[in-house]
């Protein structure tokens, strides 16, 4: 079973809170009338995409009547989770957006809470990895790159936007381990922005590095790198050229999730109306819009299948994290 991860391991630290203009609809359209969305980071990342994008499609499709939206940074995830918990009684109207790092950080400890603490909405979108090099670079698909670091390991660091045992280390880990190579012995260099990532992918001060795929299109059209490899099962059309792992001889295949979580306890009646009015936003046009404008790949999961989604995930990147030293 291939491994799903998520993308980004850091939190911006602002605070921001916004309230979308109501869309007024008939009754017999509206499933629910109005979600606020808790967002564990700030302004301007992937979970505060999410959210608000997901509210955009569902206010402006009629099937939730207005929607609001409170970033909530801090303790890499763990301010929200906790407020989620601790105010549950009065938070029947909330949904909080929340990714990978909400395995990740659960298994190393950066909160003591987990998923479980919470209740499982839907798992709602993904986007795939990618290991891009520079334009200019001599290497031009992951052969080129395996072969280079046999050569000179020294030579051929990956670097990533996310921490060591982060989100892009692991996908260069896995693609490593893909290909016979010791996943704990190839030197990874963890950027704290993607402009730094990229200054040391021009620069030479790293080989290649691990990046979302989204974010390596945006790069590749701008001219600025090659995608010498993606984590998809085939070839995605947002981008056709880039070749998947698979068909290089590489057995990686993942994508990286985000979804929404209830507060716990809450009542049956309300997961059912979230969650329906998730599954019927997916066949309207303004979903649409708001999906391939991100660059999205819906990843619909709700109810068990989500939970088992997520279980089966937590194991596989707890054996990696392990064998990577991590745990």
């Amino acid at each position: 079973m291939p491994l799903n991860l998520g993308r980004r391991t850091f939190i911006a630290a602002a605070a921001a809170l916004t309230l979308a203009y109501p869309t007024f609809v008939s009754a017999a359209d509206k499933v629910v009338d109005e979600i606020h969305f808790i967002i564990p980071g700030g302004a301007g990342g992937g979970w505060d995409g999410t959210a608000r994008g997901t509210g955009e499609a569902l206010t402006k499709a009629g099937l939730v009547g207005t929607a609001s939206y409170e970033n909530m940074s801090g303790g890499g995830g763990g301010k929200a989770i906790a407020y989620m918990i601790e105010n549950a009684q009065s938070l029947d109207n909330t949904l909080m957006v929340n990714s990978t790092p909400i395995i990740i950080r659960s298994l190393t400890g950066v909160f003591p809470q987990s998923f479980r603490d919470l209740t499982l909405i839907a798992g709602t979108i993904g986007d795939y990895a990618a290991i891009v090099v520079g334009k200019d670079s001599p290497i031009n698909n992951m052969t080129d790159l395996v072969a280079a670091y046999k050569a000179d390991p020294s030579k051929v660091a990956i670097g990533g936007g996310s921490v060591p045992g982060g989100m892009d280390h692991l996908v260069a880990a896995m693609a490593m381990e893909a290909a016979g190579e010791d996943p704990t012995a190839f030197k990874y260099i963890p950027y704290d922005a993607g402009g730094k990532a990229m200054a040391g992918l021009l620069s030479g001060e790293i080989a290649a590095l691990s990046t979302g795929f989204s974010e390596a299109i945006d790069l590749a059209n701008a001219g600025e790198v090659k995608i010498i490899g993606v984590t998809s099962g085939d070839r995605v059309p947002a981008y056709p050229d880039a070749p998947t792992m698979k068909e290089q001889g590489l057995n990686t295949e993942f994508v990286n999730w985000r979804g929404f979580f209830g507060a716990p306890g809450l009542s049956a009646d309300k997961v059912s109306a979230y969650q329906d009015a998730i599954a019927k936003m997916y066949d309207t046009p303004e979903w649409e819009e708001v999906r391939a404008r991100n660059g999205w790949v819906n990843i619909h999961k709700s109810g068990d299948d989500f939970k088992n989604y997520l279980e089966a995930q937590e194991k596989q990147v707890g054996d990696l994290m392990k064998k990577l030293g991590f745990l």
